[in-house]
């Protein structure tokens, strides 16, 4: 694959090469284009609440680049003889009503007739060339904020297995459902220096392409970590999704463990406790790395505006390795 994705146009800003969240591409001196597209298979049975959860997942993209939506098209892949149009419109109608809630408009879209139920959109955002935030400038001292629990990934296996409370469900699909708009915007006026949204390759796996992206290290506070309730149970019982240990096989070999209360000399493959770590996120919270009193302004803002929003580590000098846990 070296090589295919290489593109000299000095007006692409942002491409592949960091495996940002988007891409950026430079149309004026004063106007970028924000791109990006994700599709998810079902996650919840409600189809207009899979629909508002699908496509929250795929705006958050642009938040993350610091950019604005301003378009939307559907993407679905549609199992038409086996399941009613009704549930359809269903789905459209969450994503719908989740991109107008973004500020963007829905302007058209792809239908494709499949075997698996599939729905998504593609995204276009504005942002101004000098105001991009990468997910690959982070600096030495810089303080880490995520604005939403981990464990969705868990919560959904759960789901699917019929063994998860009402209120573990309702709460995983709050924060499924709830854009990662605001805590942008908190971010760009507090002049971040990186940030990701944590998606399918888990904290550690965007904390890890952060890292390398910058050649630092990231620190993680496990104890700080936030941590949607009931999923420590949900581990015990053994509904833990496949990608969540995919994650962990191939992260577990860039990780320092660290934490003093082992006793033991510290260990690069990690525990099973760290799995929530590891957890596929789907609609995850924004990763961002703030210097530190950009950071203590952000906390302030984010808790007067309703945002979540807690430090769960720093980034250091790099030490050998991508993250550290602490």
């Amino acid at each position: 694959m070296s090589g295919l994705f290489d593109d000299p146009n000095p007006n692409l800003l942002v491409g592949l090469q960091t495996a940002d969240d988007a891409g950026v591409y430079r149309i004026g001196d004063e106007c970028a284009l924000v791109e990006t597209t994700d599709i998810i298979t079902p996650l919840v049975d409600d189809p207009f609440l899979f629909g508002a959860i699908a496509a929250t997942n795929a705006l958050s993209d642009v938040f993350a680049m610091g950019g604005k939506p301003v378009t939307a098209m559907n993407l679905v892949f549609y199992p038409a003889r086996n399941i009613p149009p009704e549930v359809l419109r269903e789905i459209m109608a969450g994503g719908a009503e989740k991109i107008r809630q973004a500020g963007a408009c829905l302007v058209g879209g792809h239908t494709v007739e499949d075997d698996e139920l599939k729905y998504g959109l593609a995204v276009t955002g504005l942002i101004h060339p000098d105001q991009v935030i990468r997910n690959s400038t982070a600096r030495p001292g810089d303080i880490l904020i995520l604005t939403k629990p981990i464990g969705t990934g868990i919560v959904s296996t759960g789901i699917k297995a019929e063994m998860v409370s009402d209120a573990t469900v309702g709460e995983a699909c709050r924060w499924m459902t709830t854009l990662n708009d605001l805590a942008a915007q908190i971010m760009t006026k507090c002049g971040a220096h990186a940030c990701t949204d944590v998606t399918g390759f888990g904290l550690i796996g965007h904390a890890s392409e952060m890292a390398l992206g910058a050649g630092v290290t990231l620190v993680l506070d496990l104890g700080a970590v936030p941590v949607m309730s009931g999923v420590a149970e949900l581990i015990n019982d053994g509904l833990v999704p496949s990608g969540c240990y995919r994650n962990r096989d191939f992260y577990s070999r860039q990780i320092l463990d660290t934490r003093p209360c082992r006793g033991q000399e510290p260990k690069a493959f990690p525990a099973d406790e760290l799995i929530p770590l590891f957890d596929p996120q789907t609609s995850g919270g924004l990763l961002i790395a703030l210097e530190t009193e950009s950071a203590e302004t952000f906390l302030r803002t984010a808790e007067d505006r309703g945002c979540f929003a807690t430090p769960v580590g720093e980034v250091v000098a790099t030490r050998g390795h991508t993250v550290e846990i602490c």
